[in-house]
């Protein structure tokens, strides 16, 4: 079964997202970034969220990180709980 590891943040609006993003392409630190400016609680470990499989995330998720080049910054991705920038960090 695939396994892949990413981090993310989450925002509450497509706006802020792209605000991010464009900081994070411009050189800013993705981890200080989602410890600065995340909802969720996987900003204390600067968006982490470990390795998992498929289905174990929301399907708007998964399909980015299971398809997405490694190590680029991938969204806004919009889910239930608001707007997400993506990083897969390792796939096998």
């Amino acid at each position: 079964m695939s396994q892949a590891s990413a981090r993310h943040l989450l925002v509450d609006t497509e706006e802020q997202c792209l605000t991010l993003k464009a900081e994070i392409e411009a050189g800013k630190d993705f981890a200080e970034v989602a410890k600065a400016h995340s909802n969720c609680p996987s900003k204390a470990q600067g968006g982490d969220l470990g390795s998992f499989g498929p289905g174990q995330m929301v399907p708007e998720f998964d399909k980015v990180v299971f398809s997405a080049p490694l190590n680029t910054v991938q969204g806004p991705v919009q889910t239930q709980f608001g707007y997400h920038l993506l990083e897969v960090t390792a796939r096998d």
